[in-house]
């Protein structure tokens, strides 16, 4: 077996790798010289600067997998080395210890103004009077995401007196118990902490997540922290807010473009800035290379990989049955997901029909992927499923029979949170994926990417006229609708596809309809 490390590693890693492989240090490669020479190889070791695209996947003909020295894998095509079946794994607790100590020492730098101060004095100034700093000590510290990271963090700030609490959906509450901290909403989150730190992965659903409205909820002498990603904070928002007064600082260590030379937050000297150094210690990179070698060499000798980052190759008589299905049931999680509202406390999935005749763990691995695809750190497959769940303390309940009421297959997926329950299920017909049932409502749509609205209202006439007005006043076309109701001029839902999202003002206008229940936008 051979190995090419195309970009520079930790000599601790590339020792290991030796002692199952002939190893080849080659970095700096162009994309030509890697296309050259990548055939020759059955494994292939990078971390960001080498892209290996779907080009580069069809060029290493003998390769078997792709070994990411780190958490992200933007610069690796996973559809491409899905489809060859190439494993592509990665390291993502590795830099967990360094992301955690950054975080912290960004805070207390904040909070008594070390970098301020240390210029201040290398420019011949002992203005001691300007640099009052506040102690974190009893403080309230608000962690958006309790992923690895971020449960780092709550450890190391308990050990500085402070008070914990958290915004996570989608960890249980015998995690957090087991933390000794508080889950609470977002908005209560940024109300009560002293200091705000952010610990999500950068999505179509964290994007933005923290923006005007929500930042104008913190108190004008509370702080913020970002080690995560850029994007997650409207910078231009959080610029505004730092020099009116309005927040008493920030700490940045992730811009929504990087290099960030020339970034608005530059300007502030309310701002405490690093240029992505979250990972940045030798520890660090020891340890995330160390864990893709292990795992490189695993995969070369038929093992398992503890983080597998893509799906494996399923045999093909169980996929011939059952890959239409794993669309189907990821696109339940998605659903299920954004409708259900509070803590989450429990996930059941039921398999009715023929499909629960086969083995069904890619069926799960797809809904919990998901589930949790837009919240969590971690790509969710088939091989680390069942282990981010147990990490997130989700209790999951599986359930099989033989018939089903109204197909021949259905899949079932349950979200029981502090809330309530919400239930969604669906088929295969025609080998598209349907949606056929949302909390007890029978309906009939196919899950395509988009907007959809789902709202429940009474069943009473002009309801549906009602909406459609004034989606049509917004300029926001319907491609669809489909409604499901319970009895006569009872409890009524409605799911429209939309060709636009709804603007916050548009859907407040809907919720404001007399007998309009509830209304939520949901992407797909």
């Amino acid at each position: 077996m051979k190995v090419l490390v195309a970009d520079p590693i930790a000599a601790d890693g590339v020792e290991i790798l030796r002692e199952g492989a002939e190893v080849d240090v080659k970095t700096g490669l162009s994309n030509s010289e890697l296309l050259s020479i990548v055939g020759e190889y059955e494994a292939l070791v990078v971390r960001s600067e080498t892209k290996v695209t779907a080009e580069v996947i069809e060029a290493g003909t003998r390769l078997q997998v792709v070994g990411r020295a780190g958490v992200g894998v933007d610069n690796i095509d996973l559809d491409a080395a899905t489809r060859r079946g190439v494993f592509v794994v990665n390291a993502p607790s590795g830099n967990t210890v360094a992301a955690a100590e950054h975080t912290i020492a960004l805070m207390l730098s904040l909070a008594r103004m070390i970098p301020q101060a240390d210029a201040s004095l290398r420019a011949g100034e002992w203005a001691r009077s300007k640099f009052i700093g506040t102690e974190v000590r009893h403080k309230v510290l608000g962690l958006v995401g309790l992923g690895k990271v971020g449960t780092g963090v709550a450890r190391r700030a308990q050990g500085l007196e402070m008070r914990v609490i958290a915004y996570d959906p989608f960890i249980s509450q015998d995690y957090a118990r087991n933390l000794g901290l508080e889950v609470v909403g977002l908005e209560e989150l940024l109300q009560r902490s002293d200091f705000v730190s952010v610990h999500v992965p950068l999505t179509n659903a964290t994007k933005g997540l923290i923006g005007r409205q929500q930042l104008a909820l913190m108190k004008p002498t509370a702080r913020i922290i970002n080690c995560a990603r850029g994007g997650i904070i409207d910078e231009q928002a959080l610029f505004e807010f730092l020099e009116e007064g309005r927040l008493a600082g920030a700490a940045v260590d992730v811009f929504s473009k990087e290099p960030a030379i020339g970034n608005i937050l530059l300007r502030s000297s309310k701002v405490v800035a690093t240029p992505h150094l979250g990972a940045s210690t030798k520890e660090a990179q020891v340890s995330v290379a160390v864990d893709v070698a292990g795992q490189v060499l695993a995969v070369l000798r038929g093992q398992p990989a503890r983080y597998a980052v893509n799906v494996p190759l399923i045999p093909p008589d169980t996929l011939s049955i059952i890959g239409p299905y794993m669309t189907l049931a990821e696109r339940l999680g998605r659903l299920a997901t954004q409708l259900a509202e509070g803590q989450l406390e429990a996930i059941g999935i039921t398999y009715q029909g023929d499909i629960a005749q086969h083995d069904v763990t890619p069926l799960k691995a797809s809904t919990i992927k998901g589930l949790l695809d837009p919240i969590s750190e971690e790509r969710v497959n088939l091989v680390n499923a069942n282990i981010v769940a147990k990490s997130r303390g989700l209790r999951i309940i599986e359930q099989k029979g033989t018939t089903s009421e109204n197909y021949s297959n259905l899949i079932t997926v349950e979200v029981t949170t502090s809330k309530g329950t919400t239930t969604v299920s669906g088929t295969v017909l025609r080998g598209a994926p349907h949606i056929v049932q949302i909390d007890g409502y029978w309906v009939d749509l196919v899950p395509t990417d988009g907007h959809l609205l789902v709202s429940q209202h009474l069943d009473r006439p002009g309801m549906i006229g009602s909406v459609g007005t004034l989606l049509g006043n917004a300029d926001i076309n319907i491609s669809f609708m489909q409604v499901g109701r319970l009895t006569q001029r009872g409890k009524a839902l409605m799911v429209l596809g939309l060709d636009e999202a709804i603007p916050d003002d548009q859907l407040t206008k809907i919720l404001a309809i007399p007998d309009v229940y509830t209304a939520k936008v949901v992407q797909l």
